[in-house]
């Protein structure tokens, strides 16, 4: 009978610490575009029959996610503004800041392609190991996403084999596109 107490307790113990340290909703969403937009911008620019030129794909990509960042958190600037005039500046700004998960998603794919940039491995396979880590770390954030959110096992891993499936469509666009 304890040991069905001390697993309740544990169990308690790790939702109270889920909830108390769930990082913002936006966030996850942040980094779950980040990843879908690295992942085709890694598999875009991997052009056949072209010079590889790791070093410019990884600026670009980074550039690209700044941008689309930058353009997100403007979007819910003008949002704001619309709905709450006359709101303070460091909020906008806060706003814009708060699509750092966007950005900090494409991370892992330009430090791939800048290996291949120093020479460490071939664009390809850069390219390859991005496509691959980019979805499967889309299954875990979308499961942990829903799992902060409060749903089970069962459902939050549902939500993250469809978020992988768009990280597997773009790895099938890519090798049927070349």
């Amino acid at each position: 009978m304890s040991d069905r107490a001390d697993q309740v307790r544990s169990e308690s113990v790790a939702r109270r610490w889920i909830t108390r340290h769930r990082p913002p909703e936006q966030s996850l969403f942040s980094g779950i575009y980040g990843l879908v937009l690295a992942s085709a911008l890694v598999a875009a620019l991997d052009a056949t029959g072209e010079k590889a030129e790791p070093g410019p794909d990884a600026l670009w990509v980074l550039l690209t996610a700044l941008a689309s960042g930058a353009a997100h958190g403007y979007a819910h600037v003008i949002a704001q503004r619309a709905s709450h005039d006359g709101a303070a500046t460091t909020n906008r700004l806060r706003s814009v800041l708060a699509e750092w998960p966007l950005v900090a998603a494409v991370l892992p794919t330009v430090a791939l392609l800048l290996a291949a940039a120093a020479g460490w491995w071939a664009e390809a396979t850069a390219v390859d190991v991005a496509l691959l880590f980019n979805t499967v770390a889309l299954f875990g954030w979308g499961a942990w996403t829903a799992r902060t959110a409060g749903h089970g096992w069962p459902s939050s891993c549902l939500a993250g084999g469809l978020d992988m499936l768009i990280g597997l469509v773009i790895i099938v666009a890519n090798a049927l596109i070349k």
